[in-house]
């Protein structure tokens, strides 16, 4: 078994946060974001894994190498130019000689990706999808089946009075190589759009498998918080949260205490002064945390430096942002190097 990664989108709807990072090493709890995908695949017994890359690849790559670390091995695809989700599988073509599992890059999830292989093989599928079912699939492109679970039909965005189910594309295939057939070289080419349809018209057998596990598109600055919020409040089955002690600051027998909730994961190059309150959030390596600020539910990225005495809340601050003191900052997405004056609200 091989895996592709799709990791070359531009991450625009995660902006600011993607303007100098991609998206596929944006951190959640400060680990890059494709370490979950590789582990999970790494768990199912999948060691070669290609990632498909576009934007700022090198930052990405400088990350993984080869995989050796991990005990992967990684191999790179680079799009000259954005190829479409099955064109990138198509120019991935020379490194997927075998069955391989294809993952959006935006996906965080759960799921035991042996099970959605043995469920590939045991119906002697060409092709296999994941679904998640969703409160309101009408953002989405919901996929019908049948009984024994052939896919029967996509229905991209459809209206409240065309939704027949609620089961939308999880963003997760398992393919046999000749799929890569029906996809031509050097063109832009759709998954959704293109390929599974033709799938559908030339009767290949392709079929579904539904998830019952945590599932997750990262790719708002929203879903990005809520992703962060679900690993360390434990809503993600198998995945710990990346918690380390802090190192002291302070000399003993301070007035005034810091109080870091057991929920929040800190990394220990931190600083966090006298009297300051975290509750429920992330901090990146070398963060500032000034007297008696408070930071709640939160995502604060390396080098982010909160003023004294400001407060903080259901925000993400971008790498070196500098808040300054007295600040009240509720529900805000801050980009890197981001400076706010003293006394700002907002």
């Amino acid at each position: 078994m091989q895996a592709l990664i799709l990791a070359g989108g531009e991450g625009t709807r995660l902006r600011p946060l993607t303007i100098y990072t991609p998206k596929p090493v944006v951190p959640i709890v400060n680990r890059p974001f494709l370490y979950y995908q590789l582990e999970l695949l790494k768990r199912a017994g999948i060691k070669e894994i290609t990632l498909s890359l576009s934007y700022q690849p090198n930052k990405i790559a400088d990350i993984f190498g080869d995989g050796d670390e991990n005990g992967l091995k990684i191999h790179y695809a680079v799009e000259a130019s954005p190829l479409g989700t099955a064109g990138a599988y198509k120019n991935a073509q020379e490194h997927l000689t075998q069955t391989a599992v294809v993952f959006n890059g935006d996906i965080l999830t759960n799921i035991n990706i042996a099970d959605v292989i043995a469920h590939h093989r045991e119906k002697n599928a060409a092709a296999t999808i994941v679904l998640t079912p969703v409160e309101n699939p009408s953002a989405y492109g919901l996929v019908e089946t049948e009984s024994d679970g052939r896919v029967r039909r996509f229905l991209e965005k459809p209206k409240p009075e065309e939704i027949t189910c609620n089961t939308i594309n999880a963003g997760i295939y398992v393919l046999e190589p000749h799929i890569l057939n029906y996809i031509p070289a050097n063109e832009k080419f759709s998954f959704e759009y293109q390929l599974f349809p033709a799938l559908l018209a030339n009767n290949e057998p392709f079929f579904a498998y539904t998830m019952s596990e945590y599932w997750l598109d990262i790719g708002t600055p929203q879903r990005y918080l809520q992703a962060n919020d679900d690993l360390i409040n434990g809503r993600i089955k198998s995945f710990d949260a990346d918690r380390k002690p802090l190192n002291s600051n302070g000399s003993p027998g301070e007035s005034e205490p810091v109080k870091i909730d057991a929920r929040s994961a800190i990394d220990p190059t931190c600083s966090i002064k006298p009297g300051a309150e975290i509750t429920n959030s992330v901090l990146g390596a070398n963060c500032v945390v000034e007297e008696r600020a408070k930071i709640e539910n939160c995502v604060l990225l390396s080098g982010a430096r909160i003023g004294k005495a400001a407060e903080i809340r259901n925000s993400i601050i971008g790498k070196s942002a500098i808040i300054g003191r007295n600040s009240k900052v509720d529900g805000a997405t801050l980009g890197d190097k981001s400076s706010l004056t003293d006394y700002t609200i907002i």
